[in-house]
């Protein structure tokens, strides 16, 4: 298994974890990216991706209103968290295909100051039809910042937006 990185315009660098024989280059902006047909075995177990983040002013509790410290707020490592289990997938997608987030269990565990890198690390650990979990795991300088469980449901983006009252 294999691991690239890259630094987007907004700060995190995306690694995803290659399967062997398959090459995928993902950043951030991974799920904006047209999705291709695939076979279903494609989104199975093991599927990972790591995403980091240098906190800055804007990622604190004070700043996204979740407390009143100049630290990582729990929504940011969250954002984090799932931005790690959209990256995973992205490019595994059937064609029209996307995932939505439909379950989150979280223990923030530690505070992380501004100027600190943190890195959620996803990985695929179950598939029951259209239904996905994974585990996360958020590190700083090797220690765990916060760790759980995210499930995301696979479905058709035009459908989805179209129930939604929204366009696709």
């Amino acid at each position: 298994m294999r691991t690239t990185g890259r630094r987007s315009t907004c700060g995190v660098v995306a690694h995803v974890a290659h399967l062997p024989g398959r090459v995928v280059r993902a950043s951030p902006s991974t799920y904006a990216v047209a999705m291709r047909e695939l076979p279903d075995q494609a989104l199975a177990p093991g599927l990972t991706a790591r995403v980091e983040l240098t906190v800055t002013d804007a990622d604190t509790a004070q700043a996204v209103g979740s407390g009143d410290l100049p630290v990582l707020g729990t929504p940011r490592v969250l954002a984090l968290a799932e931005a790690a289990t959209v990256t995973a997938t992205a490019r595994h997608l059937p064609d029209g295909a996307t995932t939505v987030g439909t379950r989150v269990e979280l223990e923030h565990r530690a505070a992380t100051p501004v100027g600190r890198t943190v890195t959620a690390q996803a990985r695929l650990t179950e598939v029951d039809r259209r239904r996905l979990v994974f585990e996360i795991d958020v590190t700083e300088g090797g220690q765990t910042v916060a760790a759980g469980r995210v499930e995301r449901v696979l479905v058709d983006r035009a459908r989805f937006m179209q129930r939604a009252g929204g366009t696709a």
